[in-house]
């Protein structure tokens, strides 16, 4: 038994549906007890020390304790790639991905690199991730083992592509049919690995590819779908010219069984009203990735218009074409993005997205992405105070909001104090 002290952040509505004071629960003095790997109970810290005299005491004093963060968009073969300049997203593949990604049918390179991308995540307060892999299954493999030793949750794919690319990263459409089918029956709910069955997008998929994995997906429904959506408009140009017949970009999905409730769409900038009709209706997922919109010159994502529209958003660093690891550098830019919207959003629904909605994406708000009863006990505790500028203001403050504020605002690292995962603290 463990007890761990600090300010508790709970949900218990969605903030973009109630008001924030409906939808939110801080305890100042709050407490969780933890039962091996999971959350049992949460109360003010007197109640709980009175109840469990001999549990361990994790006392985080005014910290903010969250659960943790959840990336449910990046490419960790990526990372060695991080913030290369100066290209759009075909080129971008084209000169840094294509190449990059070559690498990991070396087993000890793909291995290097998934520990260091977990490394990075839980550095930055990030529990669960959902990242495309490469073509190759290796790169799969030792992504989920890597997880695996530390215990997290993550969701992961092969990528499948048959035209377009590099003949080295190209498959065709029977390998990538049982690669995907051979990898699902060894990973899919494998302790805490989920297994997306992840065509990179229409550009690198022929009909008959994206025709074999809606069949592979509707044979083994509780996987999830990940793919990309209208990132850029050369991309949606390209895609009109490869699926003349199709009505829009999203449809190429539709018409081969890729859409639907376990579906999430990478980035979806450039969506018609006929887009997000059937996003809506088919109650898919988005993953908004600002700093890559932003760093790769993307477009501005209309949060305000899908939130009114009932489209689950979450939360993802894109990364390789996003800048950062650091999921409170995502939320910063996704503040900003949206104030060029002229939607403002409260520093609460930046929390709910960066928690509940990506946990939603990923269908697993039933294990991850909140502080409640049963739940895995996957933390991160946040210093409010993490750096001169920021408490500065934060000492500013007139209310927890305010003081919460510039930390999502001009946090980093730095602000992660600790990250648990499973019950154990995995990153101090």
């Amino acid at each position: 038994m463990k007890i761990i002290k600090g300010r508790i952040l709970q949900f218990v509505a969605n903030p973009f549906e109630l008001p924030i004071e409906k939808s939110v629960k801080i305890y100042n003095d709050g407490s969780l007890l933890i039962n091996g790997k999971f959350i049992e109970e949460i109360g003010d810290y007197s109640v709980l020390k009175r109840k469990y005299p001999d549990a361990d005491i994790y006392d985080y004093k005014d910290n903010l304790v969250s659960a943790g963060f959840i990336d449910n968009h990046m490419h960790y073969p990526q990372t060695g790639i991080i913030a290369s300049y100066g290209k759009r997203l075909l080129d971008w593949l084209e000169k840094y991905t294509f190449p990059e990604e070559a690498k990991f049918k070396n087993i000890e390179y793909a291995r290097e690199i998934s520990s260091l991308t977990l490394d990075l995540c839980l550095k930055n307060g990030t529990t669960t991730m959902a990242s495309f892999c490469t073509s190759s299954p290796t790169s799969v493999g030792v992504f989920f083992e890597e997880a695996k030793k530390r215990k997290m949750s993550v969701v992961a794919g092969k990528t499948c592509m048959d035209r377009n690319a590099p003949k080295d990263l190209t498959d065709n459409v029977k390998s990538s049919y049982y690669d995907s089918e051979e990898l699902i029956k060894k990973w899919h709910k494998n302790d805490r690995a989920v297994y997306a069955i992840s065509p990179r997008f229409a550009i690198t998929s022929s009909p008959e590819q994206l025709e074999s994995l809606g069949e592979l997906w509707s044979k083994n429904p509780d996987c999830l779908i990940q793919t990309h959506l209208s990132e850029q408009k050369e991309e949606i140009d390209w895609v009109k010219k490869l699926f003349p017949n199709s009505k829009s970009y999203l449809e190429v999905y539709d018409q081969f069984g890729l859409v639907n409730k376990s579906a999430i769409f990478g980035h979806a900038i450039h969506l018609s009203d006929r887009e997000i009709n059937i996003l809506s209706e088919k109650q898919s997922s988005i993953a908004h990735c600002p700093t890559s919109n932003t760093f790769i010159g993307s477009g501005i994502f209309e949060l305000k218009k899908l939130i009114e529209n009932n489209i689950n958003v979450g939360l993802g660093t894109d990364t390789g074409g996003g800048t950062s690891f650091s999921m409170l550098r995502t939320i910063s830019e996704a503040y900003k993005i949206s104030q060029l919207k002229h939607y403002s959003i409260h520093p609460a629904q930046l929390f709910w997205l960066a928690t509940v909605g990506s946990a939603k994406s990923l269908n697993l708000e039933g294990e991850i992405g909140n502080i409640s009863e049963g739940l895995y006990a996957d933390l991160v505790v946040i210093n409010l105070k993490s750096t001169k500028e920021i408490e500065q203001r934060a000492e500013k403050a007139t209310n927890f909001w305010e003081e919460v504020f510039p930390t999502l605002i001009m946090g980093d690292d730095r602000a992660i104090e600790t990250t648990w995962v499973s019950g154990k603290e995995a990153f101090k």
